[in-house]
């Protein structure tokens, strides 16, 4: 019998809400890091309610059509499909952003990207700041709406998820951010920054047996590096000094295992003061330089 044939008779008696939270919560423990959390969030989303409402409803019974639709989103999670594409949203730097099948799915360790750049941005000096490969312009939107008067450039290959990235700063009511269609600095011709950031495409050909499951169902053109994964890192790098300021950073998330050679393609292309900073897990995650000729 599958799972979601043993859910299926608690679903049509009548469940309330905390018989429901269990049962998926039981039905993910196979498929999610956080069963609870995504059952809570699922039969919200199934609810059409915030999440706190569940827990004014606990003993309250769920109506039909709600639980059939849980059941059908719980089915989708069992997948590995991504939380953030079942329900459509990601909060990503205290802001909710759209995430659709044509984007990234927004990840904790790239907010530290955010961080590192706005150690290099003065709050209170206009700045031109470029985002390449924006997807759901989540850096920009971050970066944007922490130095509103900076001017942020979004650039990405996809007019699908440029559209999506508009939407997003859009909702937020974001005037300081302009989107741009390209292959990354093909939409940039002539600028000058002072900051560039990317989270570009590092999975190297031979780490797709070790990633998460849920990648399948995200862009392979975000996600894949070439052979060492380090393919579309080499381009921004070599391509980043033509259009930074004197003093100007660049400054790319990469895999935990790339580090030393995204420091050595940074060194080599003739950056200095050169860094990596490690994620909350402790794994080196974002590096960058300094262009100062």
């Amino acid at each position: 019998m599958s799972a979601k044939r043993s859910l299926t008779p608690d679903l049509a008696s009548g469940a309330c809400t905390d018989e429901l939270l269990n049962a998926g919560s039981r039905w993910l423990d196979m498929s999610s890091e956080s069963p609870r959390l995504d059952a809570e969030l699922l039969l919200a989303h199934a609810l059409d309610k915030p999440r706190s409402y569940l827990y004014q409803t606990l003993s309250a019974a769920v109506p039909a059509a709600a639980a059939e639709r849980y059941a059908a989103l719980l089915g989708e999670r069992a997948s590995h499909r991504p939380l953030a594409q079942i329900i459509g949203t990601r909060e990503f730097w205290s802001l909710s952003l759209k995430v659709t099948t044509d984007t990234l799915v927004p990840r904790p360790e790239t907010e530290l990207l955010v961080e590192q750049a706005l150690r290099r941005i003065p709050p209170d000096m206009p700045q031109a700041v470029a985002d390449l490969g924006t997807g759901t312009g989540a850096v920009a939107i971050a970066i944007a709406s922490e130095r509103p008067r900076c001017r942020v450039l979004a650039t990405d290959l996809s007019p699908a998820a440029l559209a999506v990235a508009r939407q997003n700063a859009l909702a937020l009511g974001l005037d300081n951010i302009s989107f741009h269609s390209g292959d990354w600095f093909a939409a940039l011709q002539g600028e000058r920054l002072a900051v560039i950031v990317s989270n570009p495409p590092y999975i190297a050909d031979d780490e797709w047996c070790e990633t998460d499951p849920g990648l399948g169902f995200e862009p392979r053109l975000a996600l894949s590096g070439g052979a060492d994964g380090l393919a579309d890192i080499r381009r921004i790098v070599s391509a980043a000094p033509a259009h930074l300021e004197s003093g100007g950073w660049l400054l790319l998330e990469h895999g935990f295992r790339q580090a030393a050679a995204v420091q050595d393609l940074l060194r080599q292309a003739g950056f200095g003061s050169i860094s990596t900073c490690a994620d909350l897990a402790g794994q080196p995650r974002v590096s960058e330089g300094q262009w100062a000729t």
